[in-house]
């Protein structure tokens, strides 16, 4: 029976939940699991959306197809709720929020 308190083997896949699950937090989606409560960070949220989006400029190439889409659909629906949530607009600027990736 494997330890309880024995973390998972680290994988990307599982680094991209955890930063996933980081921006539902900050868009109030889920529990902070801290304090047991739900509330919108905008400006968090979107860092943690941004920083996911970093990570699939710099990997482009080096993941596997099931890394990919995994990050991929994970980046599409965080940015789409994030639209909902924030009302189409930057959690620090106001400026209305774009539904693509950046074009490098």
């Amino acid at each position: 029976m494997p330890n309880p308190n024995t973390p998972p083997a680290a994988s990307f896949l599982q680094f991209i939940s955890g930063m996933a699950i980081q921006s539902l937090v900050h868009l109030g989606k889920m529990s902070n699991p801290i304090t047991n409560k739900s509330a919108v960070d905008l400006p968090n949220a979107k860092y943690s959306i941004d920083l996911l989006g970093i990570l699939q400029e710099k990997t482009k190439g080096n993941l596997t197809p099931e890394e990919n889409d995994y990050l991929s659909n994970a980046l599409r629906d965080l940015r789409l709720e994030y639209l909902t949530v924030s009302g189409g607009k930057s959690g620090e600027t106001g400026e209305a929020v774009s539904k693509e990736p950046p074009v490098s």
